[in-house]
């Protein structure tokens, strides 16, 4: 069974930092792009960061640019985002998808595969 697993949310000051983790398991994860995408209350889901299969292709939404990094490691499977300098409006649940296509765009109508999501939360 095809399965994206995000880990790693939690509640964190403002100012502070997270890393996310995505493990792929049923499928491997070196031929597919994968994005990260968040959904606050009352808001629709939006990209945050997208990775081609090789790592060549990084693409970044303007509110996370110089905050958030994606990286990963295919050997284990995990794509990862490291969050720092945290900001309240952060706050939402966070999911990563893969898309088969390796399009690396944060257009999630090319993601076929879903995590569940993993809240972060940014308060003081």
């Amino acid at each position: 069974q095809l399965q994206l697993v995000e880990s790693g949310g939690g509640l964190v000051q403002p100012g502070g930092s997270l890393r996310l983790s995505c493990e792929a398991s049923g499928f491997t994860l070196e031929h597919v792009a994968i994005g990260w995408f968040r959904q606050a209350p009352g808001k629709e889901r939006e990209g945050v960061s997208c990775i081609s299969s090789r790592g060549g292709s990084i693409s970044y939404a303007d509110s996370v640019k110089g905050r958030f990094t994606i990286s990963r490691d295919n050997a284990k499977n995990m794509v990862y985002l490291q969050m720092n300098s945290l900001k309240p409006e952060d706050t939402a649940v966070y999911y990563c998808a893969a898309d088969p296509g390796n399009i690396a765009t944060m257009n999630e109508a090319w993601y076929a595969y879903w995590g569940q999501g993993t809240q972060v939360t940014v308060s003081s």
